[in-house]
């Protein structure tokens, strides 16, 4: 039998058809990062960036650590850099003393300091009351389980390109790391260094106490820079394994290109929403 098709019905078919192409170039962008978590990505980056290098060159003023309240060039430090140093009371074996760039680079580490506290202050705010921590960082049960977790490990060792879902949500062992970085590194780099402050051991003796003294916290303060920089080289890693490009975009834009099938199935919805409001549909006999 032959298929009697209404002219409202073609006029419908022909509606969805040009909805088609609208549809699918509609689709090719997707929301996938908030603007405030663009903002506190970039300026917390500028902020770790600006400290990492000025820390550099604060330890060049003494390149050994120690455990314990005090420290200096007559015991026995756990680490020592081999670095030379920018303090000629620093024996280091080198034949010569860096200038010493201590000034601007205390000023600007302070600096910098304060604008990573003020960025994770306000991105905190904004991940508890908006829900973005509970929607997009909390894990699941099944992302705990010991297979997944390995699944997932698998997968970042062999550098395989994620799944598409995966490039919507982060994945299991995405979200441990986020959350440990968020929540145990960062605030334990600020505590550090706060206590490696003698103002501030004595307003809070307290802090430097529990850590067990001022070089404690010096050492603790380089031990948790290592693991931040460790994590910064695998996160750049994985980005540019995953696609760095599109990675970018969702960063700076906030949009990502979606896969093509996507596009087959918003334009295909299109159409059918298209039949359904012109309350026609195409009949067989």
């Amino acid at each position: 039998m032959n298929a009697s098709v209404p002219i409202t019905d073609r006029n419908a078919g022909r509606a969805a058809a040009s909805a088609v192409p609208a549809a699918a170039s509609a689709s090719k962008l997707r929301p996938r990062h908030s603007a405030v978590v663009r903002l506190t990505h970039w300026l917390a980056t500028v902020a770790f960036l600006a400290l990492l290098l000025t820390g550099g060159e604060i330890a060049l003023s003494h390149p050994r650590f120690y455990w314990g309240e005090t420290g200096n060039v007559n015991m026995r430090p756990w680490l020592n850099l081999h670095l030379p140093s920018s303090r000629d009371t620093v024996p280091t074996g080198y034949g010569y003393v860096l200038p010493d760039q201590n000034g601007w680079s205390r000023y600007l580490h302070f600096e910098a300091a304060w604008l990573a506290v003020g960025t994770g202050l306000f991105y905190l705010l904004y991940g508890f009351f908006s829900g973005h921590f509970r929607r997009n960082l909390l894990p699941s049960s099944s992302d705990l389980s010991p297979k997944a977790l390995a699944a997932s490990i698998g997968k970042r060792l062999r550098f395989a390109r994620p799944s598409a879902d995966e490039a919507w949500s982060y994945n299991g062992l995405q979200r441990l790391t986020y959350l440990a970085v968020i929540f145990v590194l960062f605030p334990l780099m600020i505590w550090t260094g706060l206590a490696m402050s003698f103002g501030f051991d004595a307003i809070f003796p307290l802090g430097v106490r529990l850590l067990g003294g001022h070089q404690t916290a010096r050492s603790l303060h380089l031990l948790v820079t290592i693991l931040l920089v460790a994590f910064l080289v695998v996160h750049v890693v994985m980005v540019v394994a995953a696609g760095f490009k599109s990675r970018m975009r969702a960063m700076i834009t906030g949009t990502m290109i979606t896969d093509p099938s996507d596009h087959v199935g918003t334009a295909a919805s299109a159409v059918r929403r298209a039949q359904l409001d012109s309350g026609t549909t195409a009949t067989k006999d």
